[in-house]
């Protein structure tokens, strides 16, 4: 018997690429190849970039996405649902809430971050935390992307299920080309967006600890997208320690760039202070780049052995390492095959058939 199901990504700003901006489509077309019987409804924004040409999914582009925040807000508690009851749904798929009128769906809510880093206490913080805590007592399904989400989310009325993010494995592979438009042949890589959470000075005052001659050979690559000025921080603080001339800002790499830009360094960085999964070190190992990154445990959990663990905070052991996986082969390639090898758990099929193997479950206890 055919199912449809319904699932709201107007949390998406069309202007601004984000990790969420490739798991939803990723998600969407391998669960359709796991459950060709399961029929979705995908609630986009009128200017949000979606594949065609699959039958099976219906797009509404009725509503504004998170380019307009407010009324985004409005649409996903009060007009989606009650729309994709209208277009046939059997439940609503939704990032971090669960809507003020449910219109009797059955809501299954993604959990990828607790609070908003990149405003901590601000208003969007605040209203996060109220979202998901209302999820947790009211939603059929919670899916968490990481075991330390789930540690961060405390007691729930439904079933809990941790299932982490994928991978296109046909795309993020070891072999192929090398390296990137403005990139230079060797290069250590920093590629993330530019939030302060993410802390790109303290990258840089790790960087500026390795010898200058270090440093000559491998350039300090960032490739991300600008928020809030933090480009133009970074580009500053790149001026303040004195290694600006070895610094490259090459702003946003296109998904199709961005595995080979991972092939060409030898080494990748992230100094952010929080992650709820950490999609980047998981690029990283899929293309045989070894990561230095912070100490975290949700990086531990999606790393375990095959990256080196630093505080960014304290630069003189951050620069310590950094010079070793530059310097020390044999360590490079260990973590670079450990990397790759540990990188084949995480798949986008694994990922679909875990959260629509869950949510058809749900369905089917709460049948008649």
């Amino acid at each position: 018997m055919r199912v449809k199901l319904a699932l709201s990504t107007l949390c998406e700003n069309p202007g601004r690429r984000t990790g969420l901006s490739t798991l939803f489509p990723e998600f969407v077309a391998h669960a359709r190849l796991a459950y060709p019987e399961v029929l979705w409804i995908v609630f986009a924004g009128r200017d949000a970039p979606w594949p065609g040409g699959d039958p099976g999914v219906e797009l509404c582009r009725d509503f504004p996405s998170n380019e307009r925040p407010l009324r985004r807000l409005l649409a996903d508690h009060l007009w989606v649902a009650p729309e994709a009851r209208r277009r046939g749904a059997a439940a609503l798929l939704t990032v971090g809430f669960f809507p003020v009128r449910s219109a009797g769906l059955p809501v299954a809510m993604h959990v990828l971050a607790v609070g908003d880093p990149r405003r901590a206490g601000g208003v969007r913080s605040v209203y996060r935390r109220w979202a998901v805590a209302r999820g947790m007592r009211r939603a059929a399904l919670v899916i968490a992307n990481s075991s330390w989400t789930r540690s961060r989310l405390g007691a729930a009325a439904a079933p809990v299920l941790v299932s982490p993010e994928g991978l296109r494995h046909d795309l993020f592979t070891p072999g192929g080309p090398r390296g990137a438009p403005g990139a230079p042949e060797r290069y250590i890589l920093w590629a993330s967006n530019l939030y302060p959470y993410k802390r790109p000075e303290l990258a840089l005052a790790a960087y500026a600890g390795l010898a200058p001659e270090r440093r000559s050979e491998f350039p300090l690559v960032v490739a991300g997208g600008d928020w809030s000025g933090g480009r133009a921080l970074a580009e500053a603080a790149a001026r303040r320690l004195g290694i600006a001339g070895e610094v490259r800002f090459i702003g946003w790499v296109d998904d199709a760039v961005l595995p080979s830009l991972y092939r060409g360094a030898h080494a990748h960085v992230l100094s952010t202070s929080q992650e709820s999964f950490g999609r980047s070190v998981l690029e990283a190992m899929a293309c045989g780049c070894p990561s230095v990154v912070q100490d975290l445990p949700v990086l531990r959990e999606v790393a375990g052995e095959c990256a080196l663990y630093v505080d960014y905070a304290d630069a003189a052991p951050a620069s310590a390492a950094l010079e070793r996986v530059c310097a020390d082969g044999a360590l490079r390639a260990r973590l670079s095959a450990a990397g790759i090898e540990r990188s084949r758990q995480f798949s986008f099929e694994r990922l679909a058939r875990e959260r629509v193997g869950a949510i058809l479950a749900r369905l089917g206890e709460a049948a008649p």
